[in-house]
C-alpha cells in the first residue's frame, strides 16, 4: 500500500477524474436513455407476458369449470333419458301383458262357448240316436212278440247285446 501512496500523482488523478466524468456524461447523454428504455420495454414485455399468463390461467379455469358443468348436465340428461327409457319399457311390458291377458280371456271365452255348443250338439245327437234305437228296439220287440212269445225274451237279450256293442 505504501508503494501506491508513493506513486500517486495528483495531476494524473485529476486528469483521470475529468476523463471519467466525460465518459459518464457521454454515457448519460447517449447510452443511458436507450439502455433504460430497453430495460423498461423488457420489463413491460415481462408484465404483459405475466398478465397474459394470468388471463390464460383464468380462461383455462373458466373453460374447465364450463366443461365440468357441461359434463354434469350431460350426465343428468343421460340419467333422465335412461329413466324415461326404463319407464317406457315397463309401460310397454305392462301394456303387452294386459293385452295378452285380454286376448287370452277372449280366447278362453270363445273356447267355452264353442265347447258348450259342441256339448249341446253332442247331447242332441245322443238323444236322436237314443230315440232311433228306442224306435228300432220297439219295432223289433213288437215283431218278435207278435210272431212268437217264447222267442220274445231271447230276442230282447240279443237286441240288448247288439245295442251295448254299438255304443
Amino acid at each position: 500500500m505504501e508503494q501506491l501512496i508513493n506513486d500517486f500523482s495528483p495531476g494524473l488523478f485529476i486528469m483521470q477524474s475529468i476523463l471519467m466524468l466525460v465518459v459518464i456524461f457521454l454515457m448519460v447523454k447517449f447510452a443511458w436513455k436507450p439502455i433504460v428504455s430497453s430495460l423498461e420495454e423488457r420489463e413491460e414485455g415481462i408484465k404483459k407476458a405475466l398478465e397474459s399468463a394470468e388471463q390464460a390461467k383464468a380462461e383455462m379455469q373458466n373453460i374447465s369449470s364450463a366443461n365440468e358443468q357441461l359434463m354434469k348436465e350431460a350426465r343428468e340428461e343421460r340419467e333422465q333419458l335412461m329413466k324415461e327409457a326404463r319407464d317406457t319399457k315397463l309401460k310397454l311390458i305392462a301394456d303387452a301383458e294386459e293385452a295378452a291377458q285380454e286376448e287370452s280371456a277372449k280366447i278362453v271365452a270363445k273356447a267355452k262357448v264353442s265347447i258348450e255348443l259342441e256339448k249341446k250338439e253332442a247331447l242332441a245327437q245322443i238323444k236322436r240316436e237314443a230315440a232311433q234305437l228306442s224306435v228300432a228296439l220297439a219295432e223289433k220287440i213288437l215283431k218278435a212278440e207278435l210272431s212268437a212269445p217264447a222267442k220274445n225274451a231271447e230276442h230282447i237279450d240279443k237286441l240288448l247285446k247288439e245295442v251295448s256293442l254299438k255304443s
